[in-house]
């Protein structure tokens, strides 16, 4: 005689923990499931604490093998991933710049996601900007490294505000704001020839570097676009 399998399945159920709107309009929102944070921004799934390995390792393409004093840019929180790696890597008299143009992401990590990355906040090296990156960049001031995670890519992109950072003025701006041989790095979702052409009429050397989503996945599905002034 056959029986039904009884046993109870218990899905966990998925967490909205706060909403917010972005300067174009879109709802941001925050989620948790399974112990695990999403960010979504007009229904598009941006960032997530299970697909990390991409801003980890953009960390060492921009500060790794260097034992001196690093001055560094980040442009973008996200969920301080990249942050960390950053802190990771350089020396303890650096100085770390986070230039995040949303309030509140800023109060998300320390709120939400504080025990994830949020209390990297308060390391003494660190300091919050809640600026546009982009006039960071253009204020003068010369950095080691300059590592920009601010949308999904370089086309289409998330947010409209962000299409000059990958134009090229804004390629020449960012050039202007690294030391000598100092390097800035684009995080894009995917492979992009034409974005890395345009790198190549600005920088001395451009390379494109594929990245994993996770430690373990087979294939490489995000791109590092790697420029050294």
């Amino acid at each position: 005689m056959c029986r039904w399998n009884t046993t109870l399945l218990f899905v966990k159920p998925t967490k909205n923990l706060a909403t917010s709107t972005s300067p174009d309009g879109e709802t941001l929102l925050l989620q948790e499931h399974d112990g695990e944070y999403f960010l979504k921004i007009g229904g598009v799934p941006l960032m997530s604490t299970i697909a990390c390995s991409s801003e980890q390792t953009m960390a060492e393409l921009a500060c790794g093998g260097r034992t001196r004093k690093q001055r560094v840019l980040i442009g973008g929180l996200g969920f301080g991933f990249t942050l960390r790696k950053v802190l990771e890597l350089v020396s303890e008299d650096s100085e770390v710049e986070v230039a995040e143009l949303l309030q509140v992401i800023i109060n998300w990590n320390r709120e939400y996601l504080r025990e994830v990355n949020g209390a990297l906040l308060d390391d003494p090296r660190v300091e919050v900007l809640k600026k546009d990156v982009f006039k960071i960049m253009q204020s003068g001031g010369y950095y080691d490294a300059i590592l920009l995670d601010v949308d999904n890519s370089p086309d289409p992109l998330v947010q409209k505000g962000n299409s000059q950072l990958y134009q090229k003025r804004g390629l020449e701006i960012a050039r202007a704001a690294l030391t000598s041989k100092g390097r800035v790095i684009y995080w894009s979702a995917h492979e992009d020839g034409g974005f890395l052409r345009l790198l190549k009429k600005v920088f001395s050397r451009v390379e494109a570097v594929p990245a994993k989503a996770y430690p373990k996945a087979k294939k490489f599905t995000h791109t590092l676009f790697v420029a050294v002034k």
